[in-house]
């Protein structure tokens, strides 16, 4: 009995997704990180016209290629749409700064509704936390898991209001180039930092409250 229980907990382990898988993979990170790339390189040589056409086109061959790898359609349609949208937008604005605008405003939102929830002493990770779990837990009069969701919501937060910040700062500034730069380093990198600790609470909630 001793010897098969290890061998089963190793076996769930390897079946268990890791946080990069569930969030897309390498390749997910590749593919949220292609469009941008393409598109400001594209915007620094040629008019902006073929740049938007350009990068349609890339969103429309990815979306295309995901469908081959057998990917969910929502997930390759997905990426596909905000592509789509953030070119509609530099179409209609004719300022390819614009490519970007949604997922500044979309940052913008994020940091709202965490830093709002610190506030409300209602840390968002929390509340999910319990809503999963059936909403009757006491997990905000548990001084541990408490703190937990307030390091959790706050490293949310952190990166929510650093996104919106610098990014901000480089669409006043016009730099339509320097968006790419943090569009990329602040995406996906940044994104997995958060959600390890964010997971890490999840764990240590569970832990504490359920029985």
């Amino acid at each position: 009995m001793t010897m098969t229980e290890p061998q089963h907990d190793r076996t769930r382990d390897r079946a268990t997704p890791s946080l990069l898988d569930q969030m897309g993979g390498t390749a997910g990170f590749v593919y949220s990180t292609i469009p941008v790339i393409v598109f400001v390189t594209a915007n620094a040589f040629l008019s902006l016209p073929l740049t938007i056409g350009i990068a349609v086109a890339t969103g429309l061959a990815l979306f295309g290629y995901r469908l081959l790898q057998r990917e969910k359609f929502s997930s390759a349609v997905g990426s596909l749409l905000g592509v789509a949208l953030a070119a509609g937008i530099v179409a209609w604005t004719g300022s390819a700064r614009d490519f970007f605008v949604i997922g500044i405003w979309a940052s913008l939102a994020g940091f709202v509704v965490t830093a709002g929830s610190l506030l409300a002493r209602r840390p968002i990770t929390g509340v999910i936390w319990n809503a999963v779990h059936g909403g009757t837990h006491p997990w905000r009069s548990t001084p541990a898991v408490l703190r937990a969701h307030d390091l959790a919501t706050g490293a949310a937060a952190l990166v929510l209001g650093a996104r919106f910040g610098i990014q901000q700062w480089l669409y006043v500034a016009e730099a339509t180039g320097g968006l790419g730069i943090a569009r990329v380093a602040m995406g996906t990198p940044l994104t997995v930092l958060a959600a390890l600790v964010v997971v890490w609470a999840f764990r240590r909630s569970t832990k504490a409250l359920v029985r």
